[in-house]
């Protein structure tokens, strides 16, 4: 009896010490990254590679933000440090990202998320780990909805941009529209609920073709397009196919209306991949931002990514960096100097109509309905041979 008793004790005491050390293993991982006088930021996605702007470019428009804040005294007297990750824009590389960041670097919080396939991938990993995450580039609806607990986007997402592609071209009156579309899990993410709106507003497209990213030619597509009387083309394609199919329609004369997304919204570089004077004249595109880099509102950031990154020419890539990196910040700012994570991520789900310096609209993230913080596209087209914001 008296083994018996001893033994009960004994794993009553290893029971309570189980409990303490999960206690304060809990309590660890609330507090991670973040000590008396830092805060610990994570990042990952693309460093090279033709993809890099959504990684690289996005990143060092965070390290603008940071070095703002902590020029002015930091958060609540915390510096903000970024720590970023490459992943190479695949998704073993964004797992690995995740699992470095959230278990070896012990970050707080996670920005970034570039590419849609690779973050999509890493969701069951930040799930498991439970750190903050918030996506500013990837545009998959898949990684934020359902609601995650600890995912949140402030970025607009594949079916939000989908619906106002198509109601782009029904407002300009168009009524045979054709889609042009690579075939990709990224383009599938914005195809299928385009189609399924198409289905809600009753149109049926006059022309559905395939384009693939490296196609060198779309001089097929472009015969097709002109033959079906297509008055609108709407794009699900990254900017270079997008070129090569406008600059083998324009070889035909043919220039109906094009309507672009986020992919591809640097109208300089754009025109120049399609290599044709004039070639923009009837092309708009979706911006998630409310500013063209060279506007006069934008000349303190455009100064101060040149002072920390001297090889940088200030673009729209920077600005969704610095956008969310301002949602964060003004997140940790309201989740008050005793911060864990729980706080932050409430501070988050409680974002109401917050006017960043970057984004085309109010960032809203109506937790727990919706963690997709952005719902309003802005819309750019030439006017007069000026990149202009259209109303």
């Amino acid at each position: 009896m008296k083994i018996i008793r001893k033994s009960a004790l004994g794993l009553a005491v290893i029971a309570l010490s189980a409990g303490i050390f999960s206690g304060s293993a809990l309590a660890d991982v609330q507090t991670q990254g973040i000590s008396d006088n830092e805060i610990r930021i994570g990042a990952f996605g693309p460093f090279g590679g033709p993809v890099y702007l959504y990684g690289k470019l996005v990143m060092n428009g965070v390290e603008a933000v940071f070095d703002m804040v902590n020029e002015s005294g930091g958060v609540h007297g915390r510096k903000l440090t970024l720590v970023r990750e490459d992943d190479n824009c695949k998704p073993e590389g964004s797992i690995a990202a995740v699992k470095k960041l959230a278990y070896s670097e012990k970050v707080f919080a996670i920005v970034g998320g570039a590419c849609s396939n690779a973050t999509l991938a890493s969701v069951p990993e930040l799930e498991k780990s439970g750190i903050p995450m918030v996506i500013n580039s990837a545009v998959a609806d898949a990684i934020s909805t359902p609601v995650k607990k600890n995912i949140f986007t402030t970025q607009l997402t594949s079916s939000i941009e989908s619906r106002a592609q198509l109601d782009y071209a029904l407002n300009k009156g168009a009524k045979k529209i054709a889609v042009v579309r690579m075939t990709d899990a990224w383009a599938m993410a914005r195809y299928n609920p385009l189609m399924a709106y198409a289905k809600e507003k009753g149109v049926n497209f006059i022309a559905n073709l395939e384009l693939q990213i490296d196609a060198p030619d779309a001089t097929p597509q472009a015969l097709k397009l002109k033959a079906a009387g297509a008055d609108a083309i709407i794009f699900i394609l990254y900017a270079k196919p997008a070129a090569v199919m406008m600059r083998d329609a324009l070889k035909l004369g043919y220039n109906p209306e094009w309507v672009g997304e986020t992919a591809i919204n640097d109208f300089v570089a754009f025109q120049k991949q399609v290599g044709i004077p004039g070639a923009l004249k009837n092309f708009a595109t979706i911006t998630a931002t409310a500013h063209q880099p060279t506007d006069p509102e934008m000349k303190p950031w455009a100064d101060r990514l040149k002072k920390l990154f001297p090889n940088d020419e200030l673009s729209v890539f920077n600005l969704n960096g610095i956008g969310s990196a301002q949602v964060i910040a003004e997140a940790l700012t309201n989740a008050g100097r005793d911060l864990t994570r729980d706080k932050f991520l409430a501070a988050m789900g409680n974002i109401k109509n917050f006017e960043s310096d970057a984004y085309a609209g109010k960032i809203t993230c109506d937790h727990p309905r919706s963690h997709q913080c952005n719902q309003t596209p802005g819309w750019l087209a030439l006017r007069d041979g000026k990149i202009t914001r259209l109303e």
